[in-house]
């Protein structure tokens, strides 16, 4: 039954019943932020729209009209691929109008690198200690995503180590303090919950810790880079260093090479070959 103010059978009615239902509480919690932000979205232009009556010609306008942000565009498609398999469950219609619509091609190779030029211009204008120098410093020397950067506190601090438990991957991971994010971390009260709270005292939700740290970049100077950016970065300076795919996937929480060589395409070629070449020499000296 369509809750008081809500057009039976319209998208806002099918999305309000897909987040009561079993469907959603499978999902693991922080992904649904995620998809909450996606569905709701849509469900402010187009929940007025009755389901029964929306054909693939009206979904793929939607999707093509997302032109300039094409990975919008295919998580949006995949987000409706799954309302509507509920929709039939929940009897609105007997088909998947989505299925059929065509996902829009992305020339992208994904979240930039930072640069070493970037890093140190976000060093120079944030000082240790800032809560824009915590989140930074979290992300480059543990090298994991923002899901699991916002959650980050004190007691996950254990013998000079870092405790991650992946949200996205449900992998544990224990990670040495680098002194530079042990030196960003002295400084934060033990009382808190999190490293990185919002105005609050909260942890923040997965979008907005996105958007207010791509102000503190802004604040810097840096454009077009984000903190899964900084993911990269740390690969690739592993990378640089001549560490085995298996030790970066140790920090990273990656399960294939392909995976890591994703992350580290951008090592620097000339840094690595000077490793390579070094190695060369000693072995030769020692031989």
């Amino acid at each position: 039954m369509a809750q008081a103010g809500i057009i039976p059978g319209s998208f806002d009615d099918l999305i309000v019943r897909f987040y009561e239902s079993r469907n959603w509480k499978e999902i693991r919690a922080s992904t649904r932020e995620q998809y909450r932000g996606q569905l709701d979205r849509f469900r402010k232009q187009h929940g007025h729209r009755p389901v029964a009556t929306v054909r693939t010609r009206h979904i793929q306008i939607i999707l093509d009209g997302m032109i300039e942000t094409p990975v919008a565009a295919n998580n949006l498609r995949k987000r409706l691929k799954q309302l509507m398999n509920f929709a039939i469950s929940e009897e609105f219609r007997t088909d998947n109008p989505v299925l059929a619509t065509r996902a829009l091609k992305v020339r992208s190779a994904g979240f930039p690198d930072w640069s070493e030029e970037d890093i140190a211009r976000f060093e120079a204008t944030h000082e240790i200690g800032s809560k824009a120098r915590v989140a930074f410093d979290l992300a480059l020397f543990t090298a994991q995503r923002k899901a699991d950067i916002r959650l980050m506190g004190p007691s996950d601090i254990v013998r000079g180590k870092i405790k991650v438990r992946q949200e996205k991957t449900e992998k544990e991971l224990l990670i040495p303090l680098h002194p530079c994010l042990a030196a960003s971390l002295m400084k934060i009260p033990g009382s808190q919950e999190t490293f990185i709270q919002n105005n609050k005292g909260q942890p923040y939700t997965i979008d907005s810790f996105g958007m207010w740290f791509k102000r503190r970049c802004l604040e810097a100077g840096i454009k077009g880079k984000s903190m899964h950016g900084l993911r990269k970065s740390a690969a690739r300076r592993l990378a640089e260093v001549g560490l085995s795919n298996q030790i970066i996937k140790s920090i990273t929480g990656h399960s294939s090479d392909a995976e890591v060589a994703r992350y580290t395409a951008g090592a620097r070629q000339a840094r690595m070959a000077e490793t390579g070449i070094g190695a060369l020499d000693l072995a030769n000296l020692t031989a």
